[in-house]
């Protein structure tokens, strides 16, 4: 009997495991495809050190040989790239700029609220920032940020797309352009070539010309030229009949 109840708890627990393991699979899957800070769970001033120990804890929970989720190794593999981009310090700066700059934008909007709640500016000047401080923690707060940081990421994404098209598209003018101008000099080639070796022919057909004052067809037969009695014209002339 306590074997047989030894057995039901194990296999409880490794279902209560997979389902967890699913659930982390799900929660990867689902995250803004630009911020690496969700994939792997964690708040925007996370250091490189926690960085690295998160990602150990959640790629041993999601990893395809341990995972039965169909789209684990999808998951696994989103992780690393995550990883891999907190740990850039070129790629960190940018994402922590971004960071900042919705900060600035969620402040420069609470500033504009305080105005209109008395209350409030008047709880803020006394505490000396700590009430903002104490907001800035909050729940509410952080949610904004992610949500802010998520429009910035997307303006600078789209932003980025459109600069690549238009490169892409400048490129591709380019590239034509090059491609009509050699069409253009290998025409010319071929033309200059056709004409070079047509030379002994036109030389040919020249002499002849100049021997005959015109050039013969082939086949053609001359007829024979007229006369004239006043060589000074140039039509033939009638004999004329005398008494």
């Amino acid at each position: 009997m306590a074997e047989t109840d030894d057995l039901l708890l194990k296999s409880f627990f490794a279902e209560v495991g997979e389902v967890e393991r699913d659930n982390e699979v799900s929660r990867i899957l689902s995250c803004f495809k630009l911020n690496p800070f969700e994939f792997l769970n964690l708040d925007f001033g996370s250091s490189p050190d926690e960085v690295k120990r998160q990602y150990r804890k959640l790629s041993l929970l999601v990893h395809p040989d341990k995972c039965k989720h169909p789209q684990a190794k999808e998951a696994f593999a989103a992780l690393a790239k995550a990883q891999q981009l907190l740990l850039d310090s070129q790629e960190r700066d940018y994402l922590l700029s971004q960071v900042n700059n919705a900060k600035e934008e969620l402040r420069a909007k609470r500033k504009k609220q305080l105005k209109k709640d008395n209350a409030s500016k008047i709880k803020s000047l006394v505490d000396e920032g700590k009430y903002e401080q104490q907001y800035e923690q909050s729940v509410e707060f952080q949610q904004q940020l992610k949500l802010k940081v998520r429009e910035l990421l997307t303006d600078q994404e789209w932003r980025r797309r459109k600069m690549q098209m238009r490169i892409s598209e400048e490129e591709g003018r380019l590239k034509k352009d090059e491609e009509e101008t050699k069409e253009m000099w290998k025409r010319k080639r071929e033309h200059e070539e056709q004409w070079e070796g047509t030379r002994e022919q036109r030389v040919s057909s020249w002499r002849d010309f100049m021997k005959t004052g015109k050039k013969a067809k082939k086949g053609e037969i001359r007829p024979p030229k007229l006369k004239t009695e006043d060589p000074n014209k140039s039509y033939v002339q009638r004999p004329v009949k005398r008494g």
